[in-house]
């Protein structure tokens, strides 16, 4: 979780949501570590758990994660959730819950529906959960006190 985390941090500098993710494979090797994006590259899909996925597929040259283990600061959302049930990816950890738009027991259970095909066998919630937490809502606090609405990128001309 620490370097997703550190990734997470990353995202501030380009006024994106900071959520972090990390990848790794069943050897513990880091295939991918990212932070969002959606801001910097006016990407709608540019969370950080999709991006770890795609990096790693790169890298694998193979679509199916079965023996990897994603790391992510926040709980995905039903997007995310769609990608890491696409790419069957081993197990799941995540920091903080997302009350709002959380799809790994929050607000949906997607991962572990078992009327979806390949739920992901192991989901961790929690891990360093205070730290993610706090990062994202002084995130959304300093937002508030700015009136920067997400889709207004300081950084982006």
């Amino acid at each position: 979780m620490g370097e997703a985390l550190q990734a997470a941090e990353r995202a501030l500098e380009t006024g994106d949501v900071p959520v972090g993710a990390a990848l790794y494979d069943a050897d513990g090797s880091l295939l991918a570590l990212t932070c969002n994006n959606r801001e910097a590259a006016n990407n709608i899909t540019g969370h950080a758990e999709v991006l770890a996925i795609n990096e790693a597929v790169r890298q694998r040259g193979d679509r199916v994660l079965a023996d990897c283990t994603l790391v992510v600061t926040l709980e995905p959302c039903v997007m995310c959730a769609g990608a890491i049930l696409a790419a069957r990816v081993g197990r799941v950890i995540f920091g903080a819950w997302d009350d709002k738009a959380g799809a790994a027991g929050s607000v949906y259970d997607l991962l572990r529906d078992g009327r979806l095909p390949h739920p992901v066998p192991e989901v961790i919630a929690g891990v360093r959960e205070s730290e993610c937490a706090t990062l994202l809502q002084n995130f959304f606090s300093a937002r508030r006190e700015n009136s920067v609405p997400l889709n207004k990128n300081p950084n982006r001309s």
